[in-house]
């Protein structure tokens, strides 16, 4: 299931550039810019630490795009 995400939106609401975020969670610039763009599926800590900068849940961050059958 891909993973979407709001990660531009919220960046960009909150003043904060690419290696801005990605220094107040302990990624770099080229991670964050591969999360915004569906590239790269966050580990379960950098997914809290990105909800945590601005005060979201992962789920307001976070989203399955689409679901798979059993």
């Amino acid at each position: 299931m891909p993973l979407g995400n709001r990660l531009k939106e919220f960046r960009a609401a909150g003043g904060l550039n690419q290696q801005e975020l990605g220094t107040l969670v302990g990624a770099s610039r080229q991670t964050i810019s591969l999360i915004e763009r569906g590239d790269y599926n966050p580990s379960i800590t950098l997914a809290l630490k990105i909800a945590r900068v601005f005060g979201k849940s992962v789920e307001e961050v976070f989203y399955l795009t689409g679901e798979e059958e059993a």
